[in-house]
């Protein structure tokens, strides 16, 4: 049985081990500098949450509400409007856009053609190193009454007269998903490329041997060694539940479809940035990040259970 290190000794041990990597050890110094400066001093900033704060005040000046603030949170309708509007786009998401980078990855190893499976990788990854400002613009133009989306709809006899989508508030969240997911899936695929690489090839020349069909060695060989970063990735989109693309929204949020495009991001943006309630947006951030962190403890548990009590994190 091993007992535990008196402190001293383990200080002496750290200063020995770092004596003898100092060069190493040392190149760690400036992101501890940077993570000081950058997340740790603003979070005495979060005591705007339990103050009322204004433009003229300093952080110690402004006086303390206590909990008014949240008190107002719960009985905001605009801001519950907001969260159904973040969840039911991040549920899409996660029930969409967390499968079809799995699908995708599995296609892309599967082609025999390597200047052919270059060019599909390539061609995927492209739309996220594009802007939402451009990938917006090209939506917007895209689904208007003039667009692409009207004339192809028109061309095939589905539509009677040219209408345009972003304006339809019940459509914004598939639209929302489907270009988030059109975005990023095929960057989401590198993570999962990089472990399927690593799969020893005897495995699948195994399974030949035995009449494995290519399903077959997808279901009982990629996907099992997948599975680490599979959980991983999962552990992440739910914790992430309560966020949203900030971004995506502001480009394609317009006065006709706000009542389904408003998320939290937004809602906190616009309250804190134009209309100056710096408190109240800070007490929604605040809110919504302690969520976020029991939604990842959550995830981690049940993904540990799932994985015979292995963490993941």
């Amino acid at each position: 049985m091993s007992t535990k290190k008196p402190m001293g000794q383990r200080v002496k041990e750290f200063v020995i081990d770092y004596k003898r990597q100092w060069e190493i050890q040392s190149m760690v110094i400036p992101g501890i500098i940077f993570m000081i400066i950058f997340c740790f001093i603003p979070i005495y900033g979060l005591t705007i949450a339990f103050k009322s704060y204004t433009v003229i005040d300093t952080l110690d000046s402004a006086p303390w509400v206590g909990l008014e603030n949240f008190r107002i949170i719960l009985s905001d309708k605009y801001f519950w409007d907001a969260v159904v509007n973040t969840l039911g786009i991040s549920f899409l998401k996660l029930a969409i856009g967390f499968v079809i980078p799995i699908i995708l990855s599995i296609m892309i190893y599967e082609l025999s053609g390597g200047r052919f499976k270059k060019i599909v990788q390539t061609i995927s990854y492209l739309p996220h190193f594009l802007s939402w400002i451009v990938l917006g613009g090209m939506l917007i133009a895209w689904f208007s009454s003039s667009g692409m989306f009207n004339e192809i709809l028109l061309s095939l006899g589905l539509i009677s007269k040219p209408v345009n989508i972003l304006l339809d508030a019940n459509k914004y969240w598939w639209i929302a998903t489907l270009s988030d997911i059109w975005k990023e899936a095929g960057w989401g695929t590198i993570l999962y490329l990089a472990i399927m690489s690593k799969i020893d090839p005897t495995y699948y020349e195994a399974a030949k041997i035995d009449g494995a069909s290519r399903m077959r060695q997808i279901w009982n060989i990629t996907l099992p060694n997948m599975k680490p970063i599979i959980s991983l990735n999962l552990i992440l989109t739910v914790s992430g539940l309560l966020g949203s693309n900030l971004d995506q929204t502001l480009v394609l949020m317009n006065s006709q479809n706000r009542v389904k495009a408003e998320v939290i991001n937004s809602y906190v943006y616009r309250m804190g940035m134009t209309q100056g309630d710096f408190s109240y947006a800070t007490a929604v951030g605040l809110g919504v990040s302690i969520v976020s962190v029991i939604l990842l403890i959550s995830a981690n548990k049940v993904s540990s259970k799932l994985n015979d009590n292995q963490s993941v994190l």
